[in-house]
């Protein structure tokens, strides 16, 4: 797959805290002028005393259906401690670079399909276009630490929702990790080339932000919704 197959996107999310709406999310696919995709996320919530923007960046291609990473950027303000990383990949000879401590991380394997902390999932939605039969999808990501963990998601269930978007049939995974009490649950729609829709979250049992599409806007001007 090159990267010319990929449509770009913008999607747009609420972001709700116990059925309140508390902020808005954007989720956008886009091309720069050396043909390299820019995927980026970002969040911006107020609820209460609450104010945080968040945000990610990850420059990377695509071939053969293959997401490779290049460089990765994350900044985090407003409530708690504001922080920023920053990542140079080197696939071609598996090494990575984190520029914000000025440190080099090698060896890293990158012939076994290695992610940042965000490309991961455009590589998941790739997958999941490719094949979506499958109980279990595993990624190995190189974490702000340098270190590499796998990222796992399990099939849950097929579950038909209604959104601000609309209603839509979707298939969710469940990510989770054991160690921090955290569960994600993330839905994808067939039917929008298994974009993600929903995305909930429970950490040490206790309900926290829930991402709905609101709205998507495709490359050639077509607005879905």
């Amino acid at each position: 797959m090159e990267n010319n197959h990929f449509r770009t996107f913008t999607a747009h999310y609420s972001i709700l805290h116990k059925s309140d709406v508390v902020g808005t999310a954007v989720r956008q696919l886009s091309y720069q002028e050396d043909g390299s995709i820019n995927y980026h996320y970002e969040t911006q919530v107020e609820w209460l005393i609450f104010s945080q923007t968040r945000s990610e960046t990850s420059i990377l291609s695509i071939n053969n259906n293959q997401v490779t990473p290049q460089h990765y950027t994350y900044n985090r303000e407003g409530a708690g401690k504001d922080k920023h990383y920053e990542w140079a990949y080197h696939a071609e000879d598996n090494t990575a670079q984190d520029l914000g401590r000025k440190r080099k991380i090698a060896p890293l394997d990158f012939s076994h399909n290695l992610q940042d902390k965000l490309s991961y999932h455009l590589q998941h939605r790739l997958n999941l276009i490719a094949d979506a039969t499958q109980k279990q999808y595993v990624y190995s990501v190189v974490n702000t630490s340098g270190t590499v963990s796998d990222h796992v998601y399990q099939y849950d269930t097929e579950e038909e929702l209604i959104l601000p978007y609309g209603l839509v049939k979707t298939i969710r995974f469940k990510r989770e990790v054991k160690e921090k009490e955290r569960v994600t649950y993330a839905w994808f729609a067939p039917e929008l080339n298994y974009l993600l829709v929903k995305l909930y979250q429970v950490k040490g049992g206790n309900s926290q932000f829930e991402a709905q599409l609101s709205s998507i806007e495709m490359n050639d001007d077509a607005t879905l919704k």
